[in-house]
């Protein structure tokens, strides 16, 4: 393609999402990458390096590495949507012809307290040095999700003289089938792992949160309730929902601005038959897929294929020797059986090693990442239902 018909991409945000996506997009363009950190994190490692491990990062420049690909470590300071340009807080100017927007999720500390007194997994080693540093104390973990069962099971087999207290507000693993939470609750109860369930915490302290049941004592906290998303695409005028997650069409189009593309966890993505997607690796790589394969298609004048997904399975672990494989329907309804043990926490380890491993393979072949869509029965009966 000659040099003057090359579209300048841009592409925010070097997560899980944001990566797939510049490493899949047509390189005969002139793409660049902007991060506000020189490394990629794997988030879903982040209770591993609270627990300890040496690092969860990779650098960006080794995965980009010989695809032409520019990158520029900078924090994006606003958009101009009308101008087609970014502002990173250094004072630097990047123009785009079209733009992938995955700046991606962080934790929700909007609970009074809990950005002065709780550590986030964004503070994963902070957290640790804590506990190096203290020989015991009390440790609470803030939310029931997956995350929190993780870091819970992860904090309680490795600093075995602190006490570990898991508050949540419903049911301990929601989303889990009842075989799969007795597993949970089971190893919690060996790792000597504290539930309190059915707590919703109304503020933290210092050494304490304020509950609706009560007052709960805790030298720490690691706060890992909910997640949020950056102002940013909301302040600069694209359509957002009450959360401020982009709104996209069925290809991971901005519906306000349309050489805008949103990937990753700062989308609302709905998937016919399926729902709206929840945030995680699990659909971050193929949302960062699609919206690539959705760019590269407009470029090319053609239409792109709409967005389509089905879940297979969560998988959780449970310190370092145990895990849990939840098989999950296309529209992740747990399924009444589960693999546990050794076997499911090698069967974790495989797939969370696998979400670097496949950025290296799309960097050497582009298209590499594939996925599981919906089934055609499924959609076709949810596109049925809307129109009825």
């Amino acid at each position: 393609m000659p040099l003057a018909e090359r579209r300048r991409i841009l592409v925010l945000g070097a997560g899980y999402a944001g990566l797939t996506a510049a490493l899949r997009i047509d390189r005969s363009q002139h793409i660049t990458l902007i991060s506000a950190s020189d490394h990629m994190t794997e988030r879903i490692r982040l209770h591993e390096l609270a627990a300890g491990r040496s690092s969860v990062s990779v650098p960006v420049s080794e995965i980009v590495k010989g695809t032409g690909i520019e990158f520029a470590v900078g924090t994006v300071a606003g958009i101009d949507l009308a101008g087609k340009t970014v502002r990173t807080e250094d004072g630097r100017s990047f123009p785009y012809d079209k733009l992938v927007y995955a700046l991606g999720s962080r934790t929700d500390t909007s609970v009074p307290g809990a950005a002065e007194y709780a550590y986030t997994v964004e503070k994963a080693k902070e957290l640790n040095e804590r506990l190096q540093a203290t020989a015991s104390g009390t440790v609470a973990v803030v939310g029931g999700g997956l995350t929190g069962i993780e870091m819970a099971a992860e904090l309680a087999e490795t600093f075995p003289s602190w006490s570990v207290k898991l508050v949540t507000g419903a049911v301990l693993g929601s989303g889990l089938s009842e075989k799969g939470r007795n597993h949970v609750r089971k190893v919690l109860a060996r790792l000597g792992v504290e539930v309190i369930s059915h707590t919703r915490v109304l503020s933290v302290e210092e050494r304490q949160m304020r509950t609706d049941a009560g007052v709960i004592s805790a030298d720490a906290v690691m706060w890992t309730a909910s997640f949020a998303v950056s102002e940013l695409a909301e302040s600069a005028g694209l359509a957002v929902d009450n959360r401020g997650k982009a709104l996209v069409d069925a290809t991971l189009r901005s519906v306000s601005h349309p050489d805008v593309y949103v990937v990753g966890d700062a989308a609302t993505v709905d998937v016919p038959g399926i729902g709206r997607l929840r945030e995680g690796c699990a659909t971050a790589g193929p949302i960062g897929a699609a919206g690539a394969d959705a760019v590269n298609a407009h470029i090319r004048g053609e239409e792109p294929r709409e967005f389509g997904f089905r879940y297979l399975v969560q998988c959780v672990s449970l310190g370092r020797h145990d895990g849990l494989i939840q098989p999950v329907r296309a529209d992740d309804e747990p399924k009444n059986w589960t693999i546990t043990g050794k076997r499911a926490a090698w069967i974790k380890e495989k797939i969370a090693a696998s979400t670097v491993s496949v950025l290296y393979k799309e960097r050497d072949k582009p298209g590499t990442l594939k996925w599981l869509r919906q089934p055609k029965k499924v959609r076709a009966a949810a596109m049925e239902r809307a129109v009825a």
